[in-house]
């Protein structure tokens, strides 16, 4: 790890762009490996289930899977996200861009933290657009309802949806202002957020997987181990 502790000691600019690797340290399942969320056995296919349109028409159903498989209530921080919290401290990581839903990162203190996929954390009313936390959720046994009688849908994208222009616009900025980009957890092949790798220009891209990727030609360091281990290492 000497390599990639040099090149973050020699930067002052730094963006991490993370996937569900990061998280499943933490106990939360990824979609695509053998374990995985994908590998598993349901009446629907995930992909159905987690589709605005099963929400819509599928909504007591929706909710049954979500609260079984996409919130995990007891999870903590593991040492990628505690280390990159203190690299955000420290003033060399400028920005977090996550692919996951999970809240880890805040969890662990990173302040700047962009969510392509929304979070689990964030609720809306579909009628009267009022904000409620996770607990809205985990407490509720059948569809979560709003004061106003209202639906209330998780602000997480949903196969379907687009992302939010916004957090994608910035995290475009990020990365293309970056002096080193550092990705981990991630196969980078699910589109549009894998595109966002197109933005660096820089000559200090970082890999961390524990399998190849498939921008791993383009990349100055390749690491195919554990980010925890990896990052918890040099910080």
């Amino acid at each position: 790890m000497i390599n990639l502790k040099n090149m973050i000691d020699s930067t002052q600019n730094i963006v991490f762009f993370g996937g569900a690797g990061v998280s499943t340290e933490s106990g939360i399942p990824d979609f695509r490996s053998v374990d995985g969320l994908y590998s598993h056995k349901y009446k629907y296919q995930p992909e159905e289930m987690l589709s605005v349109d099963f929400f819509i028409n599928n909504t007591a159903e929706f909710y049954d899977f979500y609260r079984d498989k996409m919130i995990y209530p007891l999870v903590k921080p593991n040492k990628a996200h505690i280390a990159l919290a203190e690299l955000e401290k420290l003033g060399k990581l400028k920005a977090i861009i996550t692919q996951n839903i999970d809240g880890l990162h805040q969890m662990a203190g990173s302040r700047k933290v962009l969510e392509l996929h929304g979070s689990v954390n964030c609720n809306n009313c579909v009628n009267c657009k009022a904000f409620y936390d996770v607990k809205i959720i985990t407490a509720n046994k059948s569809i979560p309802r709003c004061t106003c009688g209202g639906v209330i849908k998780p602000d997480v994208v949903l196969y379907g949806e687009g992302l939010d222009s916004e957090v994608l616009n910035e995290a475009i900025r990020f990365i293309r202002a970056a002096d080193m980009l550092i990705v981990g957890g991630t196969s980078l092949n699910v589109y549009p957020a894998a595109g966002l790798m197109n933005y660096y220009k820089g000559n200090k891209l970082v890999l961390i997987n524990k399998s190849a990727t498939s921008f791993d030609s383009n990349a100055n360091l390749i690491i195919n181990e554990s980010i925890g281990k990896v990052l918890g290492d040099i910080i």
